[in-house]
């Protein structure tokens, strides 16, 4: 039976609080900096490679708010300030600098019809884009939104990540997965592979930290060993976890088998996503095009 899952108030209030940090993040071209030349005395400029090899802006929510991996190829340097700084910028400089944010991809631009009450965001802060209206979030502005826009534009946001259409929890899940069953997570960057450890843990309730990791493709590869699991070439069985890899055998996504084709399952490293119950045919959809290895528990 299909059911409709919804985030706790609680979640939604930390989604409000987390999803735009608290230091601002700009993405610039070459020719962008020597643009804005005389407004960096009061930030850090830092080039592209020392910023996504630097150990403080590599944290998961830096990463999935920002959303790096969107980012053009085009840039060549970050600007870090703080949240006034781009209040203390004139206009026609603070809507350079903000189109510039759009041209590059990163994420934290909605479009402004997600906001119930659209004439509260500051005209400075929207960009228009092939026709459609954008609202660039920084953490000044988001905080002097009232908590009403700032919920339902975050809510109708997540959406956009994942459907909160789910399967009905099966009454034979194992009791360490009912918990996390159709529900959403407070912290970024629990990811499908931490998912699917934490359902093979012998350890459940002491292993319950697991779930919310952002677990890599060798932690994992390690952890399906030492929970006794490897490749088989058999049917899928209850308890199997699969894997989907691409041509160069790196593993995309993972998700464990409840059995009855119905897997305990998340997509994605954000808050947005849900951890899910689904139908194997819609992962089988979803992940048509990479090839799924079954690795089964040894005893």
């Amino acid at each position: 039976m299909n059911v409709q899952i919804q985030p706790s108030q609680e979640q939604i209030d930390h989604w409000i609080e987390k999803y735009v940090p608290e230091e601002d993040l700009f993405f610039l071209r070459e020719e962008d900096l020597l643009n804005l030349e005389e407004y960096l005395h009061d930030v850090l400029v830092i080039p592209k490679d020392e910023f996504f090899n630097h150990s403080s802006y590599s944290q998961i929510q830096l990463v999935n708010s920002y959303e790096y991996w969107r980012i053009s190829n085009d840039i060549r340097y970050v600007i870090v300030a703080q949240p006034d700084w781009i209040s203390s910028l004139n206009s026609e400089v603070k809507s350079v600098l903000l189109q510039i944010q759009v041209d590059m991809g990163r994420g934290l631009i909605l479009p402004l019809s997600l906001f119930f009450e659209p004439d509260e965001v500051p005209a400075e802060y929207i960009v228009k884009e092939k026709g459609v209206q954008y609202a660039v979030l920084q953490n000044d502005m988001w905080k002097r939104l009232s908590v009403s826009n700032k919920k339902n534009a975050i809510q109708a946001y997540a959406l956009e990540w994942d459907s909160w259409d789910s399967l009905e929890v099966p009454v034979n899940i194992p009791a360490h997965l009912k918990k996390y069953a159709n529900s959403f997570s407070t912290e970024a960057g629990a990811n499908c592979l931490a998912a699917t450890l934490y359902a093979v843990s012998n350890h459940s309730e002491r292993n319950a930290w697991m779930i919310h990791e952002w677990v890599h493709q060798g932690t994992f590869a390690l952890g399906l060993k030492n929970a006794h699991y490897s490749i088989t070439q058999e049917g899928l069985q209850e308890g199997d976890v699969v894997t989907w890899i691409n041509d160069g055998g790196v593993i995309q996504h993972a998700a464990y088998h409840i059995g009855n084709q119905l897997y305990f399952n998340k997509n994605g490293q954000t808050f947005f996503n849900p951890w899910k119950i689904i139908h194997w045919k819609e992962l089988c959809e979803e992940w048509n095009a990479y090839t799924y290895r079954i690795y089964r528990k040894v005893i």
